[in-house]
């Protein structure tokens, strides 16, 4: 094993030569064997050890081992407790989900306080099968019958191609110890119950089934790389990304066929979940939105927009002291007095200082405002209606600041400016200001 080893990580980590590698060490047999591998190939090791505290002692028996381990093998160790079932009620995941986030978030924060380069799990061929069979029980696409990635980012799960007999037949041979999880008796999980009951079951059908299903698997994966071409394709004809939305047309959309395999490909990275109203989405009237966590879906008339969900900010004021010259922020804007007008538009108005009332205001704009469209002669529109007029979206809408002085408005920033500051024949000092 260990020469089919060595000719895997030729071929598929060449880049591993050289680098400070973090090995995941729990303990059991599976990652004994790998950090026995990578120390006889003599790579640049430490190994990181959770402890969970789910099994009572046998967790600090676990820790233990490792500890001994590492102390005879003279490799350097960093070790972690974790209060896994402490963390799983306050956070409502299940004890697995939570000792995953545990359990990766350290990992994560000791690659880059320690100055790792990547991180090793003992991940192989049987846990491919098992994750498989969980994903496809519960329903799932392409990527869950793909299985686990050999490398994710700094992640590398370098015994993916071996089976658990392979491990076993290795250890004996090289007389390795190990910890055995009592748990991994236990059915109580349904990885276990796929282990111990179905997997027997089909290699009892036929003894080749798993080099089978890893064939499967490589033609499954061939197939999603197809897919992802395609999708990027059709995503560069129907999407356009701009000021960090995703702007897509309805209207080609509709034209593909399979638009809603597209959509699912798409938006699933934004971690949306509810399908049914996604879909629903494409054929609801203007104005209606999904949100993820992160993220909101806009139908907005012939589009659906995706955009980050913004921090509420609509109470934030932030002021502009007299013979101030720039803003940076929240919008980078410039303030200078001229002498006569130039070219006005939508991102630069001439206004009466005389006329104003320092410090200015940036702000959100609020249910009731009212302003006197420039060019309109003086008449009063409410905000929210010269939005309606201007066709805004909901996300325009929300990202619009107003300029104002006292209580009146001097300019919807990059849409109109106010008639009452306008200049005028009696006008003496012209305050240019511009949206950069």
């Amino acid at each position: 094993m260990q020469h089919k080893f060595q000719k895997h990580l030729n071929e598929h980590f060449p880049f591993l030569n050289g680098k400070k590698l973090l090995l995941a060490l729990s303990g059991g047999i599976d990652s004994v064997v790998m950090v026995d591998l990578f120390q006889k190939l003599h790579y640049d090791i430490a190994l990181a050890h959770c402890n969970f505290q789910l099994r009572d002692m046998e967790s600090f028996d676990d820790q233990q081992f490792v500890q001994s381990y590492a102390d005879t093998n003279e490799i350097k160790l960093f070790t972690t407790q974790f209060d896994t079932k402490a963390f799983a009620q306050d956070y409502k995941l299940s004890t697995q989900v939570a000792a995953r986030e545990l359990r990766y978030n350290w990992f994560y924060e000791l690659l880059a306080d320690e100055n790792y380069d990547f991180l090793l799990t003992a991940h192989h061929a049987d846990d491919n099968l098992e994750t498989f069979f969980i994903h496809l029980s519960r329903g799932t696409g392409l990527d869950g019958l793909t299985g686990i990635p050999q490398q994710n980012e700094q992640v590398i799960r370098p015994l993916l191609p071996f089976s658990r007999a392979e491990i076993e037949a290795y250890a004996k041979q090289n007389q390795l110890l190990w910890r055995e999880d009592s748990s991994n008796a236990s059915d109580y999980y349904l990885r276990n119950k796929i282990r111990h009951q179905l997997v027997p079951v089909l290699q009892g059908l036929n003894p080749d089934f798993l080099e089978n299903f890893k064939k499967t698997q490589s033609y499954l994966k061939e197939a999603q790389t197809m897919v992802e071409d395609a999708s990027i394709m059709i995503y560069q004809q129907v999407a356009q990304e701009a000021n960090d939305e995703i702007h897509f047309n309805l209207k080609k959309l509709k034209q593909l066929t399979n638009y809603k395999s597209y959509l699912y490909h798409w938006l699933r990275e934004y971690a949306f979940s509810d399908w049914a109203a996604i879909y629903d989405l494409v054929e609801s009237q203007s104005g209606k939105q999904i949100f993820s966590p992160n993220y909101r879906l806009l139908k907005n008339r012939n589009f659906l927009i995706v955009s980050r969900i913004a921090p509420n900010n609509n109470d934030k004021e932030y002021t502009i002291a007299e013979n101030q010259k720039e803003v940076n922020f929240p919008l980078k804007m410039t303030f200078c007095n001229v002498d006569d007008i130039s070219t006005v538009s939508k991102s630069t108005i001439f206004v009466d200082e005389d006329k104003l009332i320092f410090p200015l205001q940036l702000r959100r704009w609020k249910k009731g405002n009212s302003f006197h469209p420039l060019g309109m002669n003086g008449q009063s529109k409410k905000v929210s209606k010269f939005f309606k007029d201007e066709k805004l979206s909901l996300l325009e809408k929300e990202n619009t600041w107003l300029l104002c002085s006292g209580n009146q408005i001097v300019w919807i920033v990059g849409i109109r400016q106010d008639e009452r500051s306008k200049i005028e024949k009696t006008t003496q000092h012209i305050l240019k200001i511009d949206l950069l």
